[in-house]
């Protein structure tokens, strides 16, 4: 019989170590402690009266897509593909902060920059300069870009997986006349058509192999023989739900929060494949 030491090493650790993905176990896990910290953050929302609005989505959105590229330079680092090129990289490399660990990798990085998301927030709050929040996060998310820039090579790529991106955001906006619904659908259709590029199309193009990390893509993907079905699934069940989000007769700074998280849930991952398949990490 399993001892809970093993238990813990077998379902949450060992995936981390050697980069082997989901497993049913730690999806549920992660799935209820997400759900459980968007309920608390919405009840802090709810007592300070933040509003969920198109400023807001600007001022995090560059902290998402830091929490991306933070992810991708650790891939490079991990894969070989990123090297001391400059004085910057050559201290990064040697620093080791960036090694594959717990806090580079899903589900740490996700702590990491709700971490600096919400400290930005208190003290630009304390300072009363809360206009200020996407630069923060920007810098972060620039500074990390450019690390990754001089190793990135597989450019033409970037074009189908945006033109399947944008196809069903596009029509998204001319269903639901919503932006929070149209950020969903945008969020996972880029998620899923890069997914479904990277693994069908470009790695075997240049001998890379590359899997999908998640255990319900990973089957859909299975079961069809191709990621494409994966892309196809997304972007029907967002629709769905963003149809369900709208009809629903709540708060709407509720529905905003909610649709903003399930935005967020698309575009870093999407986000994530895209610039690994750029530097081909």
């Amino acid at each position: 019989m399993i001892n809970l030491e093993d238990f813990i090493y077998q379902y949450y650790l060992k995936p981390i170590i050697n980069g082997e993905g989901y497993n049913p176990i730690n999806t549920a896990t992660y799935a209820i402690i997400a759900i459980i910290c968007l309920y608390l953050i919405f009840l802090a929302f709810k007592k300070y009266n933040l509003k969920v609005d198109r400023n807001f989505v600007k001022a995090v959105f560059p902290f998402v897509l830091f929490g991306s590229t933070v992810r991708v330079v650790t891939d490079a680092i991990t894969s070989g593909v990123f090297k001391p090129v400059t004085i910057v990289h050559e201290l990064i490399l040697k620093s080791g902060i960036y090694n594959y660990s717990y806090f580079t990798v899903t589900p740490g990085i996700y702590i990491i920059v709700a971490f600096l998301l919400f400290a930005s927030m208190i003290v630009l709050k304390l300072l009363k300069k809360s206009e200020y929040l996407g630069y923060v996060g920007a810098v972060l998310f620039v500074f990390h870009l450019l690390l990754l820039i001089p190793f990135m090579t597989y450019w033409v790529n970037l074009i189908p997986v945006l033109v399947l991106a944008l196809i069903p955001a596009l029509i998204a906006s001319r269903v639901f006349k919503n932006d929070f619904s149209t950020l969903m659908v945008a969020g996972h259709a880029l998620d899923g058509a890069a997914t479904f590029w990277v693994i069908d199309v470009f790695g075997p193009s240049v001998g890379l192999k590359y899997f999908e990390q998640h255990v319900l893509g990973s089957a859909i993907g299975d079961f069809f023989g191709t990621y494409f079905a994966f892309y196809l699934v997304k972007i029907l069940i967002v629709f769905g739900v963003s149809y369900l989000l709208i009809k629903e007769k709540e708060d709407e700074n509720l529905k905003n929060f909610v649709a903003l998280a399930i935005a967020i849930m698309g575009f870093a991952p999407g986000v994530r494949d895209i610039l690994r398949m750029l530097v081909g990490g």
